[in-house]
C-alpha cells in the first residue's frame, strides 16, 4: 500500500505525530493508501520554510523572467507526466482517466503555461498627479507578492484546480502551502516534487496533508499567510471567511454552484442535448459549473427531456478499467449517500423520474445518470448543488421567464446558452447573474480566462490577469522633484 507523506522544504516527512490517515478505493471500498495526517505543527513548519523564501531566500531574488522560465520547465514535467498524474486523480475518485488526460491535466499545463507570460508581465503604473505643496512630484505604482498563500483545493478535479492557484501565486512571486483534500493529495505531492525537479528552491511549494478542521484551519489563523485560496462547499467558504476576517486576510473563494443551462426553442437540437448532458455527466457530475438546471422551452420541452433520458440511459456506469464503461462511481460514501438522498427528495416532491434513480445497494459508490422532469424552479433538487450526475429540466415560456428563472438562485457560478439567434445570445448573457456564460458550448475553460463566480458562487477570481494581479499588492511610491 503506498505511503505518502507531507513534502516540506523539499523533503518528504511524516505528521508531527506520526498520525495517518486511509485513503479507499470508491470503486470497491478498498484501502490502497495511506497519507500523512497533518498537525498545526506540520503547517506552522511549512508556513516558516515558505516564509524565508520570501524574505531573503532564494525565490525573492528572482525576477518575474526567472519564475517565468521555471514555470515552463514546471509545465514541461507535467506534461511529462501527464498519465500517471491523470491516473492518480482518476483513481482516487474512481474516475475515467481518458477524462482528465484530456481536460484536467492539459489544462493544468496551460494554467501554468499562461502564468509564465504573466509573470513578467505585471506591471506597475505611473500616475500624474497635481504635485505636493506646490512642487512637481513623480507618482508610480509596483507590484508585489502578497506573501504567503494558503491554497485550500477539492477532490474533484485536484491537479487543474492546484494549478489554478499555484501557477498564479507563482507568476505574482508568492510562496505557498497546499492542503489538498484528504481523497485526493497524490497529485499535488506529485507536482511539489515537480517543481524541485524544475529548479525551484526548496520551501517555495509545500504540501500539508490531512484533515480540513485541523489543516486548513491552521492555515487560516496563522499570522505569516496573507491569502487562503479555498476551493469547495458554501459552508466550509463561511467557516474560512469567520476564522480569517478577523486577521485581514485577504481571501478568494469559489463555492460552487447550481448553473442553468438555457435551452431556446431556436437551439440546434442534437447539440444542445449533447452539450446538456455532457454539463450534466463529466466527471460523475462532480463539477462546480455542473449545468443540472435545464431549462427548456415549453414548446420542446417534452422532446427534450425524452432526449436527454435516453443519453442518460445510453451510459454505462461501472469499473472505469472495463471496456466501455464512461461513469465510475463518485468519489467517496457520503457523496453517494447525498446523492441518493436528493434523488428521493426529487422523487418525493413530485418530480418526474426520467432515467436513474437512487442506487440499488452494492459494493463501490456508484450513482445512475437520472434526469427529472415535471420540475420547478422551487423543488429542492433545482435549489441546492446536489454534486452527482443529476439534472432537472424545467419549463419556461419567454426569454424574460428563462432569465428570471436562470437567476432565481443563491447561485451564480456559471450559464450555457443555447440558441441560434446571436441577438438573443448576447442579450441574455448579459442578464445572467453569473461569472462566466458559454453560448452553444459548455463551461469553456482556458487559462487565459478569469474565472469564478457571484453570490453564494464565492468571491475572486482565477485564471488569466486577474488570478496572477490577485495575488499581488500594488504598493504606492511618490518622489519630490524639486
Amino acid at each position: 500500500m503506498t505511503h505518502l507523506k507531507h513534502f516540506i522544504e523539499g523533503a518528504h516527512v511524516d505528521a508531527s505525530d506520526g498520525a495517518r490517515m486511509t485513503l479507499v478505493n470508491p470503486i470497491d471500498e478498498k484501502p490502497y493508501a495511506s497519507a500523512a495526517c497533518g498537525t498545526a505543527e506540520d503547517v506552522e513548519r511549512a508556513v516558516a520554510a515558505a516564509h524565508r523564501q520570501l524574505h531573503g531566500g532564494a525565490w525573492s531574488r528572482l525576477n518575474g523572467a526567472q519564475r517565468g522560465v521555471l514555470l515552463h520547465k514546471l509545465a514541461d514535467l507535467v506534461e511529462r507526466d501527464l498519465e500517471r498524474l491523470a491516473d492518480m486523480d482518476a483513481s482516487a475518485i474512481g474516475r475515467s482517466p481518458m477524462e482528465p488526460r484530456m481536460m484536467d491535466v492539459p489544462n493544468a499545463i496551460a494554467n501554468l503555461r499562461a502564468a509564465a507570460g504573466w509573470a513578467n508581465a505585471l506591471e506597475g503604473r505611473t500616475i500624474p498627479t497635481g504635485g505636493y505643496m506646490g512642487v512637481k512630484t513623480l507618482s508610480y505604482t509596483v507590484r508585489e507578492p502578497i506573501g504567503v498563500v494558503g491554497a485550500i483545493v477539492p477532490w474533484n478535479s485536484p491537479l487543474m484546480i492546484t494549478t489554478w492557484k499555484v501557477a498564479a501565486l507563482l507568476a505574482a512571486g508568492c510562496t505557498v502551502v497546499i492542503k489538498p483534500s484528504e481523497e485526493t493529495p497524490q497529485s499535488a505531492l506529485h507536482l511539489a516534487a515537480l517543481c524541485q525537479e524544475a529548479g525551484f528552491p526548496d520551501g517555495v511549494v509545500n504540501v500539508v496533508t490531512g484533515h480540513g478542521e485541523v489543516v486548513g484551519r491552521a492555515l487560516c489563523v496563522h499570522p505569516q499567510v496573507a491569502k487562503i485560496s479555498f476551493t469547495g462547499s458554501p459552508e466550509a467558504g463561511r467557516a474560512i471567511q469567520r476564522t480569517a476576517g478577523p486577521l485581514f486576510k485577504r481571501v478568494a473563494l469559489e463555492l460552487g454552484g447550481k448553473s442553468p443551462q438555457i435551452v431556446f426553442d431556436d437551439a440546434a437540437f442534437d447539440d444542445a442535448v449533447r452539450g446538456c448532458a455532457l454539463g450534466l455527466f463529466v466527471n460523475q457530475g462532480q463539477v462546480c459549473a455542473a449545468g443540472s438546471r435545464i431549462l427548456v422551452h415549453k414548446s420542446i420541452a417534452k422532446r427534450f427531456a425524452s432526449a436527454l433520458a435516453d443519453a442518460a440511459k445510453q451510459v454505462k456506469v461501472g469499473n472505469p478499467s472495463e471496456s466501455g464503461v464512461q461513469m465510475g462511481p463518485v468519489a467517496k460514501k457520503a457523496q453517494q449517500e447525498r446523492v441518493n438522498r436528493y434523488i428521493q427528495l426529487g422523487i418525493d416532491e413530485g418530480a418526474e423520474l426520467l432515467a436513474g434513480g437512487v442506487s440499488p445497494k452494492g459494493n463501490g459508490f456508484f450513482v445512475q445518470p437520472t434526469i427529472f422532469a415535471g420540475a420547478t424552479n422551487q423543488m429542492t433538487i433545482a435549489r441546492v448543488e446536489i454534486f452527482g450526475p443529476v439534472g432537472t429540466v424545467i419549463e419556461f415560456e419567454t426569454d424574460e421567464q428563462a432569465v428570471a428563472l436562470a437567476n432565481d438562485s443563491e447561485y451564480g457560478l456559471a450559464a450555457t446558452v443555447w440558441t441560434t439567434n446571436l441577438a438573443r445570445a448576447h442579450k441574455v448573457a448579459q442578464a445572467l447573474q453569473v461569472g462566466a456564460v458559454g453560448v452553444n458550448c459548455w463551461s469553456p475553460l482556458d487559462a487565459n480566462l478569469p474565472w469564478g463566480g457571484v453570490k453564494t458562487s464565492g468571491i475572486g477570481r482565477e485564471g488569466g490577469l486577474s488570478g496572477a494581479l490577485s495575488f499581488t499588492e500594488e504598493k504606492v511610491i511618490t518622489v519630490l522633484l524639486p
